[in-house]
């Protein structure tokens, strides 16, 4: 297992670092320090473009392989940093067309990182000699064992620009996708105020404009622009494998926040990397629902420097951040408790960022895990040292594990994009809350969960959950079709189907080509404004904890054969249905038709379990968040004490716990934000499903 850090050395040399006779003589120093502490992986590279080609054509990548030489002498490998995040200077200066312009037309400007144009051929050329030469140059080297390609494609709020050869490709891309101007203007539904088109270099980009743009061109753009992301790393992609075959390729991405299709972008690079923040009052249930997210967009066809089948987590915070209003310091055990979250889910690589705080640029007070001064006796660089040790015992027992899921959650970047578009039925409505909703009832009932698309196979899953797919094109909705036809449990919700993949609203009912599956047709919706509520009065097939509120969205739903599980309690629909469930061939397909606070969720899982075999990893207290992960008759169990205080669990047969190698039975005091990982092989399980503890 790969265990490592992001350094930057071409920030400490003479005069931050180092002597004017020895400039680079830190770097020694530091590899030291990081062989102390188990680190046996760097990534560095990725922000040197005006360091390796000083002026154009002139190459410099020798400072590169010193670092890795070092590196080596350390036993520890390198990921390179392909460096196209940060175009140099002079590159802007003789090419200025390659600056991003605004949706108002202005430019952005250089000086800083991601500075460009993506549409650009002039940017596109420069990035393909620079990632060629690198190659060249270090795809030689015995340290090195992946390549990163960019980083953190679209931060800074650069997935758009409106240049004119962003112009130019957008017509391209929509003349691939429509064919005719007929089709296009058809399919987008540009009659409305008059906005056809007789030609394609006559259709707008999205710039500011007095009214909002057709909403139908308003998701080709983001899809365009999606596309126009995963192409250029595509490119690099290629030119990599074309080098160094043997040597794979990833990206780093972060979830639900960056503009572009995060599964289009996974297929294809050769394995996932994720930027992990680890905030202060970080929410347990968020993280994972990220990392979760992130782990579910490559199932298959994964290589790994390690050949494992997991992802890797490129950036894990390791200290405060420097964006907040208040950068607080992360408290003690938090790293360590939050990356062994990481572990349980799937990682198989995980890199801290960064591993010095820098005293030059924007950055100087980013927590590392090393102040600015060198040393090794600061708190984090202990705890550092602390998970090395424990990752180098836990790294033989979960090498070829992997996480195996019972239920799964639907999630598309068109209904994220939709969603955000102009005039929606209400401002108030939040994707990423709702889906967290279910999200955080399935990880506080311990039951791992995976994400996928509608068209992606479904059929692993018991229960799959659709919260909103308000953009849903028929062939995805055969698919859902077809999985609760062979026996699946659906659960979909209201703010469903609204509109085709063109952005069309049906004209055979809500939710459109699903009202069969479900068994209803929703005749209107009632959007609620914040502060206010409905209530359901439940039958009782659907046991309830607490008197539950219908909130922000009520669908007014008229039964074609659904049994009807919950009403709503007032206004003009009072007595109308809000939940249903309806029997469609061996399967079964539910349907919620508003938003309800957390307890609903709760006791929605707590009845789901019951009627479809689903059961928690472990059955432990309340608070501690249980993973597992398995292969060949092993289950590898990580439990997780999030409080600040210890929790006391009782086993009921004797575990082995991996951290200390020792046996545990009988009751056990997990520490505040202690860790346990504990091992059990199915073939001495009982014919329950899950192990009492």
């Amino acid at each position: 297992m790969y265990f490592g850090v992001d350094f930057y050395p071409e920030y400490w040399v003479f005069p931050y670092a180092g002597t004017a006779e020895n400039p680079e003589a830190a770097w020694e120093q530091e590899a030291a320090l990081m062989a102390k502490a188990g680190v046996n992986v760097v990534r560095v590279g990725e922000f040197s473009w005006g360091l390796c080609e000083p002026s154009e054509g002139k190459y410099d990548f020798l400072w590169l392989r010193r670092v890795m030489d070092i590196m080596e002498q350390h036993n520890i490998k390198v990921v390179l940093g392909t460096p196209t995040a940060a175009p140099p200077v002079w590159l802007a200066k003789k090419h200025p067309e390659i600056l991003p312009l605004d949706e108002f037309g202005r430019t952005k400007h250089e000086g800083t990182r991601r500075a460009v144009c993506l549409s650009s051929d002039i940017y596109w050329d420069y990035s393909k000699r620079i990632v060629s030469a690198m190659a060249e140059a270090l795809a030689d080297h015995p340290q090195l064992i992946a390549w990163q390609i960019d980083n953190s494609m679209g931060g800074n709020d650069t997935e758009f620009s409106f240049n004119e050869a962003a112009r130019e490709e957008w017509h391209f891309w929509l003349q691939a996708k429509y064919e005719t101007i007929e089709r296009l203007n058809e399919q987008l539904g540009l009659r409305f105020w008059g906005q056809t088109v007789t030609d394609w270099d006559q259709i707008p980009m999205p710039m500011y404009s007095p009214a909002p743009h057709n909403p139908a061109l308003l998701l080709d753009w983001r899809r365009f622009c999606s596309d126009t992301m995963v192409q250029f790393v595509k490119m690099q992609a290629d030119l990599l494998r074309q080098s160094c075959p043997s040597v794979p390729v990833t990206v780093t991405m972060r979830a639900f926040l960056r503009q572009f299709d995060h599964y289009d972008m996974a297929e294809v690079v050769d394995f996932v990397s994720i930027e992990s923040n680890v905030v202060v009052k970080a929410k347990v249930a968020e993280l994972a629902c990220e990392v979760d997210l992130l782990r579910s967009l490559k199932k298959s066809g994964i290589k790994t420097p390690d050949g494992e089948p997991g992802f890797w987590a490129m950036e894990q915070k390791v200290g405060q951040a420097n964006w907040q209003e208040v950068n607080s310091l992360v408290r003690p055990g938090v790293i360590r408790l939050f990356t062994h979250q990481l572990l349980s889910r799937g990682a198989s690589g995980i890199l801290f960022f960064r591993w010095r705080q820098t005293r030059i640029g924007g950055e100087k007070f980013y927590g590392g895990v090393l102040p600015h001064h060198l040393g090794g006796n600061n708190r984090v660089y202990q705890e550092i040292s602390q998970l090395g040790e424990e990752v180098k015992l836990l790294g033989p027992a979960l090498q070829g594990t992997r996480v195996l899921s019972q239920a799964c959650i639907l999630y598309t970047h068109d209904t994220d994009w939709a969603l955000q578009l102009p005039n929606p039925p209400t401002k108030h409505f939040s994707l990423r809350e709702h889906i967290q909703l279910f999200y955080n009832a399935l990880h506080d009932r311990n039951i791992q969960t995976d994400f996928a698309r509608p068209v992606d196979d479904l059929s692993p899953y018991k229960i799959v959950f659709a919260p909103s797919l308000h953009v849903l094109s028929p062939a995805e909705a055969d698919r859902l079709k077809l999985y609760v036809q062979n026996g699946g449990t659906l659960v979909g919700t209201f703010n469903t189907a609204l509109v085709n993949e063109h952005h069309i609203v049906p004209d055979s009912g809500f939710p459109g080509d699903l009202t069969d599956l479900f068994g209803l047709e929703v005749l209107e919706f009632d959007p609620i404004p914040p502060g206010d509520e409905n209530h359901l009065t439940f039958k009782g097939a659907f046991p309830t904890s607490h008197l539950h509120p219908a909130k922000l969205w009520c669908d007014i739903i008229e039964p074609k054969g659904c049994q009807i599980l919950a009403v709503y309690s007032k206004d003009f629909y009072a007595g109308k249905p809000a939940v249903t469930m309806n029997t469609f061939g061996l399967g079964k397909a539910i349907y919620i038709g508003t938003q309800s606070h957390q307890h609903f969720y709760h006791d929605l899982i707590g009845w789901l379990r019951q009627i479809c075999s689903v059961h928690p990893l472990l059955k432990v207290p309340e608070n501690v968040e249980v993973s597992m992960r398995e292969k060949d008759g092993m289950r590898i169990f990580f439990l997780l004490n999030h409080q600040a205080s210890p929790v006391r669990v009782s086993f009921y047969k004797p575990m082995h716990d991996f951290l200390t190698d020792t046996a545990i039975t009988g009751n056990y005091d997990l520490p505040p934000h202690g860790v346990l990982v504990l091992d059990e092989h199915t073939e001495t399980k009982t014919a329950a499903p899950a192990q009492t503890a």
